[in-house]
Protein backbone atom coordinates (compact mmCIF):
# COMPACT_ATOMS: atom_id res chain seq x y z
CA UNK A 1 0.00 0.00 0.00
CA UNK A 2 1.39 3.42 -0.86
CA UNK A 3 1.59 6.17 2.11
CA UNK A 4 1.30 9.79 1.03
CA UNK A 5 0.53 13.19 2.94
CA UNK A 6 -3.01 13.05 1.98
CA UNK A 7 -3.32 9.26 3.63
CA UNK A 8 -1.18 10.55 6.86
CA UNK A 9 -3.14 13.68 7.10
CA UNK A 10 -6.16 11.48 7.40
CA UNK A 11 -5.63 8.90 9.25
CA UNK A 12 -4.13 11.70 11.97
CA UNK A 13 -7.63 13.42 12.01
CA UNK A 14 -9.86 9.91 12.63
CA UNK A 15 -6.89 8.71 15.19
CA UNK A 16 -6.37 11.90 17.78
CA UNK A 17 -6.25 9.60 20.33
CA UNK A 18 -3.45 7.85 21.74
CA UNK A 19 -4.01 3.53 21.80
CA UNK A 20 -4.13 2.61 25.49
CA UNK A 21 -3.17 -1.01 25.53
CA UNK A 22 -2.79 -4.38 28.24
CA UNK A 23 0.27 -5.83 27.12
CA UNK A 24 0.12 -9.40 27.12
CA UNK A 25 2.67 -12.60 26.19
CA UNK A 26 1.64 -15.76 24.39
CA UNK A 27 3.76 -18.68 24.48
CA UNK A 28 3.61 -21.34 21.36
CA UNK A 29 5.31 -23.93 23.09
CA UNK A 30 6.39 -26.88 21.07
CA UNK A 31 8.05 -30.58 22.22
CA UNK A 32 9.76 -33.11 19.86
CA UNK A 33 9.21 -36.49 19.87
CA UNK A 34 11.29 -38.50 18.17
CA UNK A 35 9.58 -42.02 19.47
CA UNK A 36 6.47 -41.13 17.10
CA UNK A 37 7.89 -38.34 14.88
CA UNK A 38 5.50 -35.89 15.78
CA UNK A 39 5.86 -32.49 16.86
CA UNK A 40 3.35 -31.00 18.95
CA UNK A 41 1.86 -27.52 20.55
CA UNK A 42 0.78 -27.10 24.21
CA UNK A 43 -2.54 -25.60 24.18
CA UNK A 44 -5.16 -24.58 27.13
CA UNK A 45 -9.02 -24.56 27.10
CA UNK A 46 -9.90 -21.35 28.25
CA UNK A 47 -12.75 -21.34 31.46
CA UNK A 48 -13.65 -17.51 30.88
CA UNK A 49 -15.27 -15.07 28.55
CA UNK A 50 -14.00 -14.46 25.74
CA UNK A 51 -13.84 -17.79 23.64
CA UNK A 52 -15.35 -19.63 26.43
CA UNK A 53 -14.28 -23.50 26.35
CA UNK A 54 -11.78 -23.03 23.16
CA UNK A 55 -8.46 -23.96 23.16
CA UNK A 56 -5.97 -21.22 23.11
CA UNK A 57 -2.29 -20.87 23.46
CA UNK A 58 -0.50 -20.48 26.78
CA UNK A 59 -0.37 -16.90 28.04
CA UNK A 60 -0.47 -13.94 30.59
CA UNK A 61 -0.74 -9.92 30.85
CA UNK A 62 2.45 -8.59 32.10
CA UNK A 63 2.53 -7.48 35.54
CA UNK A 64 4.32 -4.49 36.58
CA UNK A 65 7.77 -4.23 37.14
CA UNK A 66 8.05 -7.54 34.81
CA UNK A 67 9.86 -7.60 31.65
CA UNK A 68 8.75 -9.34 28.54
CA UNK A 69 10.60 -12.34 29.15
CA UNK A 70 10.15 -12.69 32.60
CA UNK A 71 6.46 -12.92 31.51
CA UNK A 72 6.66 -15.87 29.68
CA UNK A 73 9.30 -17.52 31.38
CA UNK A 74 6.68 -17.70 34.18
CA UNK A 75 3.87 -18.94 31.99
CA UNK A 76 5.78 -21.70 30.75
CA UNK A 77 6.91 -22.45 34.13
CA UNK A 78 3.53 -22.24 35.15
CA UNK A 79 2.58 -25.18 32.75
CA UNK A 80 5.08 -27.31 32.26
CA UNK A 81 8.75 -28.95 34.38
CA UNK A 82 11.32 -29.64 31.93
CA UNK A 83 15.65 -28.72 32.39
CA UNK A 84 16.54 -28.49 28.82
CA UNK A 85 14.31 -25.80 26.31
CA UNK A 86 14.80 -23.02 23.62
CA UNK A 87 13.09 -19.94 24.12
CA UNK A 88 13.07 -16.85 22.25
CA UNK A 89 10.56 -13.94 21.47
CA UNK A 90 8.91 -14.37 17.65
CA UNK A 91 6.87 -11.25 17.10
CA UNK A 92 4.49 -8.59 18.14
CA UNK A 93 0.30 -9.40 17.43
CA UNK A 94 -1.86 -6.25 17.80
CA UNK A 95 -4.23 -5.34 15.11
CA UNK A 96 -7.65 -3.46 16.00
CA UNK A 97 -9.73 -5.60 16.77
CA UNK A 98 -7.99 -8.81 17.10
CA UNK A 99 -9.25 -8.95 21.08
CA UNK A 100 -13.27 -9.18 20.95
CA UNK A 101 -12.92 -7.09 24.68
CA UNK A 102 -11.65 -4.39 23.08
CA UNK A 103 -14.44 -1.35 21.44
CA UNK A 104 -13.12 0.27 18.50
CA UNK A 105 -16.03 2.42 18.46
CA UNK A 106 -15.18 4.20 21.54
CA UNK A 107 -11.28 3.81 21.26
CA UNK A 108 -11.24 1.31 24.21
CA UNK A 109 -8.51 -0.49 25.49
CA UNK A 110 -6.33 -2.70 23.03
CA UNK A 111 -4.99 -5.90 23.48
CA UNK A 112 -1.19 -6.16 22.31
CA UNK A 113 0.58 -9.83 21.97
CA UNK A 114 3.68 -10.29 22.42
CA UNK A 115 4.22 -13.82 21.52
CA UNK A 116 7.62 -15.97 22.28
CA UNK A 117 8.37 -19.62 21.01
CA UNK A 118 9.38 -22.52 22.71
CA UNK A 119 11.21 -26.14 22.28
CA UNK A 120 11.61 -29.18 23.97
CA UNK A 121 11.66 -32.67 24.07
CA UNK A 122 8.47 -34.17 24.22
CA UNK A 123 9.87 -36.61 27.21
CA UNK A 124 11.86 -34.36 28.85
CA UNK A 125 8.75 -32.18 29.80
CA UNK A 126 6.18 -32.75 32.29
CA UNK A 127 2.70 -30.61 32.34
CA UNK A 128 1.58 -29.39 35.57
CA UNK A 129 -1.91 -30.03 36.49
CA UNK A 130 -3.45 -27.50 38.68
CA UNK A 131 -6.90 -26.93 39.39
CA UNK A 132 -9.34 -24.92 36.32
CA UNK A 133 -6.84 -25.88 34.09
CA UNK A 134 -7.33 -28.04 31.34
CA UNK A 135 -3.79 -27.95 29.64
CA UNK A 136 -2.94 -30.70 26.47
CA UNK A 137 -0.21 -31.44 23.92
CA UNK A 138 -1.35 -31.44 20.44
CA UNK A 139 -0.17 -32.41 16.76
CA UNK A 140 0.73 -29.11 14.99
CA UNK A 141 -1.29 -31.16 12.05
CA UNK A 142 -4.36 -31.56 14.56
CA UNK A 143 -4.85 -28.34 15.76
CA UNK A 144 -8.36 -27.42 16.76
CA UNK A 145 -9.93 -23.59 16.54
CA UNK A 146 -8.24 -21.65 18.53
CA UNK A 147 -9.20 -18.35 20.50
CA UNK A 148 -8.03 -14.72 19.37
CA UNK A 149 -6.10 -14.57 16.30
CA UNK A 150 -3.67 -17.73 17.98
CA UNK A 151 -3.74 -19.57 14.70
CA UNK A 152 -1.68 -17.08 12.94
CA UNK A 153 0.44 -17.03 15.96
CA UNK A 154 1.00 -20.54 15.90
CA UNK A 155 1.79 -20.41 11.91
CA UNK A 156 3.94 -18.08 12.33
CA UNK A 157 5.73 -19.61 15.01
CA UNK A 158 5.89 -22.74 13.65
CA UNK A 159 7.96 -21.59 10.24
CA UNK A 160 9.69 -19.73 12.60
CA UNK A 161 11.10 -22.97 14.15
CA UNK A 162 11.63 -24.54 10.81
CA UNK A 163 13.71 -21.88 9.55
CA UNK A 164 15.87 -21.25 13.10
CA UNK A 165 16.33 -25.30 13.06
CA UNK A 166 18.75 -25.16 9.38
CA UNK A 167 20.93 -22.08 10.42
CA UNK A 168 21.32 -21.94 14.27
CA UNK A 169 22.02 -24.15 17.09
CA UNK A 170 18.83 -24.22 18.89
CA UNK A 171 18.29 -28.22 18.68
CA UNK A 172 21.60 -28.24 21.38
CA UNK A 173 19.49 -26.37 23.94
CA UNK A 174 16.65 -29.34 23.86
CA UNK A 175 19.35 -32.23 23.61
CA UNK A 176 20.71 -33.74 26.54
CA UNK A 177 23.94 -32.68 27.35
CA UNK A 178 26.03 -35.84 25.80
CA UNK A 179 23.90 -36.75 22.87
CA UNK A 180 24.45 -38.66 19.38
CA UNK A 181 24.93 -37.80 16.11
CA UNK A 182 21.62 -39.90 15.28
CA UNK A 183 19.84 -38.10 17.87
CA UNK A 184 20.61 -34.89 16.54
CA UNK A 185 19.12 -36.28 12.79
CA UNK A 186 16.24 -37.75 14.13
CA UNK A 187 15.78 -34.39 16.16
CA UNK A 188 16.09 -32.86 12.61
CA UNK A 189 13.77 -35.71 10.84
CA UNK A 190 11.03 -35.51 13.43
CA UNK A 191 10.26 -31.17 12.60
CA UNK A 192 11.72 -31.50 8.66
CA UNK A 193 10.43 -34.03 7.73
CA UNK A 194 12.76 -37.31 6.34
CA UNK A 195 13.30 -36.27 3.37
CA UNK A 196 15.21 -33.57 4.25
CA UNK A 197 18.67 -34.89 4.42
CA UNK A 198 20.15 -38.28 4.19
CA UNK A 199 22.31 -39.14 7.67
CA UNK A 200 25.48 -39.52 6.09
CA UNK A 201 25.83 -35.94 4.36
CA UNK A 202 24.02 -34.51 7.31
CA UNK A 203 26.54 -35.96 9.80
CA UNK A 204 29.46 -34.60 7.42
CA UNK A 205 28.42 -31.26 7.18
CA UNK A 206 27.93 -30.89 10.86
CA UNK A 207 30.79 -32.63 12.00
CA UNK A 208 32.64 -30.03 9.26
CA UNK A 209 31.27 -27.15 11.42
CA UNK A 210 33.74 -27.53 14.00
CA UNK A 211 31.74 -27.10 17.28
CA UNK A 212 30.71 -30.71 18.17
CA UNK A 213 33.33 -32.15 20.61
CA UNK A 214 33.57 -35.80 20.50
CA UNK A 215 33.25 -37.53 24.04
CA UNK A 216 35.73 -40.25 23.76
CA UNK A 217 32.24 -42.03 25.03
CA UNK A 218 30.19 -44.71 23.67
CA UNK A 219 26.93 -45.91 24.18
CA UNK A 220 24.38 -49.21 22.60
CA UNK A 221 20.99 -47.46 22.18
CA UNK A 222 19.07 -50.31 20.10
CA UNK A 223 20.14 -52.53 17.38
CA UNK A 224 23.58 -51.83 16.33
CA UNK A 225 27.55 -50.36 16.61
CA UNK A 226 28.34 -47.99 20.22
CA UNK A 227 27.73 -45.06 18.70
CA UNK A 228 29.91 -41.95 20.05
CA UNK A 229 28.62 -39.83 22.47
CA UNK A 230 29.08 -35.54 21.66
CA UNK A 231 28.76 -32.35 22.93
CA UNK A 232 28.39 -28.39 21.77
CA UNK A 233 31.11 -26.48 22.60
CA UNK A 234 29.95 -23.17 22.65
CA UNK A 235 33.37 -21.98 22.56
CA UNK A 236 34.18 -23.45 19.33
CA UNK A 237 30.82 -21.49 18.47
CA UNK A 238 31.47 -18.50 19.62
CA UNK A 239 33.69 -17.35 16.40
CA UNK A 240 30.86 -18.77 14.24
CA UNK A 241 27.63 -17.12 15.85
CA UNK A 242 27.25 -14.50 13.62
CA UNK A 243 28.11 -15.92 10.22
CA UNK A 244 26.17 -17.42 7.83
CA UNK A 245 25.59 -21.10 8.57
CA UNK A 246 24.21 -24.08 7.33
CA UNK A 247 23.24 -26.74 9.10
CA UNK A 248 21.56 -28.88 6.56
Amino acid sequence: MKINSQTIAKNNSQLKKLADFKVGVDNVIFSVDTAYNRVLVLLRKRNEDPFNHYWSLPGTLVRQGESLTDAAYRTLAEKIQVDNLYLEQLYSFGDPGRDPRENPSSFGVRYLSVSYFALVRYQAAKIINKKNYDISWYKVTEIPPLAFDHDEILNYGWNRLKNKLQYSPIAFDVLPPEFTLNEVYQLYCTILGEHFSDYSNFRSRLLKLGFLSDTGKKVCRGAGRPASLYKFDSEAFAPLKDKPLLFI
